[in-house]
């Protein structure tokens, strides 16, 4: 199980999941790069686990190869647990980095910063065709401020301050990030398992 198809389009998304899973022999492919065109399924889910089933399952079931999905997003207390499933697509559709940022800031309005606090959380799923799915979680603790920092990341990166770190995740160098994101610790604990079955299946 050396090459795993990742579900999704997102360029930032590959780029942590390659930094995390080449070094350990695994070829990690865009769903896109395997088949040219696919059309997207639509994410019905209610929960991040609900959704990364689903397009793992989807992937699997139209590549035949195994398919790692993942569904992530910024979770904000005094929003109810908003954005949660609906983070890229916030502001609506297509999904839109800015505009989404724009309408967090402008929910928040009036918050004092002690009530601004947000986890942001990822739920790894992998399906391996004829197996049993795979399911790891990460979490990361933060804050949300008003005005953006640092040029890296994507999505509320620029906004989501982390106090253990003193700097927003966009502030952040890609392995800084990858040490204490949401989907950074979801994917060592999924690193793990693709060990153990990479050495089952020899």
């Amino acid at each position: 199980m050396e090459m795993l198809v990742m579900a999704t389009h997102n360029s930032g998304k590959l780029r942590e999941f390659r930094r995390v899973l080449e070094p350990l022999g695994f070829e990690v492919k865009a769903v896109r790069d395997v088949v040219p065109g696919i059309t997207e399924p639509e994410e019905t889910g209610t929960t991040f686990a609900e959704n990364a089933l689903l397009k793992a399952e989807y992937y699997a079931q139209k590549t035949g190869l195994p398919v790692l999905a993942d569904d992530s997003g910024l979770v904000v207390d005094a929003l109810d647990g908003g954005p949660g499933v609906y983070s890229a697509r916030y502001a609506g559709m297509p999904s839109d980095d800015e505009a989404n940022n724009r309408k967090l800031v402008q929910e928040l309005t009036g918050v004092p910063e002690e009530k601004r606090t947000a986890r942001y959380m990822c739920v790894l799923v992998l399906v391996v065709p004829g197996c049993e799915p795979v399911v790891c979680e990460g979490t990361c603790e933060g804050l949300i401020h008003d005005e953006p920092a640092g040029n890296g990341g994507f999505g509320y990166d620029p906004y989501f301050y982390v106090p253990a770190k003193g700097k927003t995740m966009a502030a952040m160098s890609l392995d800084e990030k990858n040490e204490i994101s949401h989907r950074g610790k979801a994917l060592r604990h999924m690193a793990k398992r693709l060990q153990e079955l990479a050495a089952l299946s020899v």
